[in-house]
């Protein structure tokens, strides 16, 4: 299998702790940008499907020309968030769904 470059950002939790993530895939919600992402592990295997379970979305807010930072969302922005995705995204296996690296752009 063929190496896909990863799109790997380091975050700060809330003690200072360096965490390496993993950007799964982009998206637009009324008009803001987020990040599908999960924490990296390169010694882990590559994800099933209930691995989608640990992944996590964050804001993103451009910085300069070249960067973004990844701003934590609120909970309730998050469920609606994550059903926003699950019903977008992951259609049943009979229906034509969404494949990682097909932005919406609603």
């Amino acid at each position: 299998m063929e190496d896909m470059e990863k799109d790997l950002v380091t975050l700060v939790d809330e003690d200072g702790n360096e965490i390496t993530a993993e950007v799964l895939d982009y998206f637009f919600y009324e008009g803001d940008e987020y990040a599908i992402m999960t924490e990296y592990d390169e010694n882990a295997e590559e994800p099933d499907e209930d691995s989608a379970s640990d992944a996590f979305i964050m804001k993103v807010q451009p910085v300069g020309e070249d960067e973004e930072e990844f701003i934590p969302i609120e909970d309730d922005l998050a469920e609606t968030l994550i059903e926003y995705v699950n019903n977008n995204f992951f259609l049943d296996d009979d229906d034509e769904g969404y494949e990682y690296g097909e932005a919406d752009d609603e």
